[in-house]
């Protein structure tokens, strides 16, 4: 369907909106764009609305780098805008009549191809398709709700009465109907699959779990654009909501778990009446052996480093196990069309697009090198697999000189990529912090 005939069909069962919000997603997942009066929306079918193609790979506040060889050492020339089909949903949360669209950039110079991360996952899925596999994935989300802030700087506090461990209490989602009913209402109104929905454990913490798909890249659509269904529900419930990977120091942080499974003609490659198939064997050993390399994808920033600590059920170590919440790669499954694995390294905060595709790469990755696979770590034999990186610096040093991510995303790609977290790490590690002034400033 065009978006002529697309926006004809949305004017007649919600009328014509006041606004078209236009979704770009940038490298760190942050939702770019512009807002285009609905009388206006033969604009996008003619190619007339237009943003600099540099817009796809600002730093993470906004900045254009000029190492990128993007912006204005470029000319910041403009990238055309297209809609991306079957993405016209109202925004039930807005005021008046308002609809979104996810949208890319065609780039008018190929200089300035592939600078998409939908882009980036769509081309995955493509390989699997000329070998006639295709994946199916589920994610997860977890967010906490937090109380809103006079000012940035200030730490996140919990809803009133939010017990410091909620574990699943039905209580919780008891005292939060209001808000959970709200999300989930339009949830349903944007045709985001969801499934269920609980009570996490640090105090406001929730998960979303949605159903499994054999399209990919709406599978990310899905997790992209529910942190902005559930951050525009919280507003107007005086509440804010974080995907932070770790908001506060005393309590869990927030993942976002990937169920894959891959089916070829015969059906679930994965599945084995016995024990564990031996493609799902490759497709992990896959995983861990690439998992170092795309550990930048999966904590893309300082933040993300502070989900991960013993004890904890954020692993660091590229490990497996059956039934282990501990492991990097755990197996829920291993018969019948259910059977897969689900991938617990990344964080809430990164982005969808990179961290499915990383995923799907070293899942082909096993399946074309067959790496050993140590032993589960529910098996009792395991030895401890040497740690991924500690900090953020080394899993992008990491990552920048991958051969892996250069042929997952192209080499251009990854080089862009790793120029803006240099440049974050940079501009984070160059700010003396409070903690530094209380511990040191009065004693030293």
């Amino acid at each position: 369907m065009s978006f002529r005939d697309e926006f004809a069909a949305y004017t007649t069962e919600h009328g014509e909106p006041d606004r078209i919000e236009l979704l770009l997603c940038d490298v760190n997942a942050i939702l770019r764009g512009k807002w285009l009066p609905g009388t206006d929306a033969e604009k996008l079918t003619r190619g007339q609305v237009r943003l600099p193609i540099s817009t796809y790979a600002p730093n993470i506040i906004g900045e254009e780098l000029p190492e990128t060889g993007l912006g204005i050492v470029a000319g910041d020339p403009d990238g055309v805008i297209t809609p991306v089909p079957g993405t016209l949903k109202p925004v039930p949360w807005m005021p008046g009549r308002v609809a979104q669209v996810q949208v890319e950039m065609q780039a008018q110079d190929p200089r300035f191809d592939g600078l998409s991360t939908r882009g980036v996952l769509s081309r995955i899925a493509g390989r699997y398709k000329s070998r006639g596999l295709t994946p199916v994935t589920a994610t997860e989300l977890e967010f906490y709700i937090v109380q809103p802030r006079a000012n940035p700087d200030e730490p996140p506090q919990p809803p009133e009465f939010a017990p410091e461990a909620q574990n699943y209490e039905l209580n919780v989602l008891d005292r939060s109907e209001a808000l959970l009913r709200d999300i989930r209402d339009a949830c349903d109104i944007q045709g985001l699959p969801t499934d269920s929905l609980i009570a996490e454990y640090g105090p406001g913490q929730y998960e979303i779990n949605f159903h499994h798909t054999d399209d990919v890249v709406a599978a990310a659509d899905t997790a992209l654009i529910f942190r902005r269904l559930v951050r525009g529900v919280a507003r107007n419930h005086a509440l804010s909501a974080t995907f932070m990977a770790k908001p506060y120091a005393d309590h869990p942080g927030n993942g976002m778990h990937v169920h894959v499974s891959v089916n070829g003609e015969d059906g679930n490659i994965f599945s084995a009446d016995d024990g564990v198939a031996g493609p799902l064997r490759h497709a992990v050993a896959g995983l861990l052996d690439t998992m170092a390399e795309a550990h930048a994808l999966f904590a893309p920033h300082l933040n993300s480093f502070r989900r991960f600590g013993p004890g904890s059920f954020s692993p660091n170590r590229p490990d497996w196990g059956l039934d282990h919440r501990g492991a990097a790669v755990r197996l829920p499954e291993t018969k019948g069309p259910a059977a897969r694995l689900e991938h617990r390294i990344g964080g809430a905060d990164v982005n969808p697009y990179l961290a499915v595709a990383a995923i799907l790469g070293g899942i082909l990755h096993g399946l074309d090198t067959r790496p050993d696979l140590p032993p589960p770590l529910d098996g009792g034999d395991a030895a401890p697999a040497p740690p991924l990186a500690h900090d953020w610096r080394a899993a992008v040093d990491r990552y920048a000189a991958s051969r892996f991510a250069a042929d997952l995303m192209g080499q251009k790609f990854r080089d862009i990529y790793a120029t803006l977290k240099y440049d974050e790490i940079a501009k984070l590690t160059a700010e003396i912090t409070p903690v530094e002034y209380r511990m040191y400033l009065g004693r030293l």
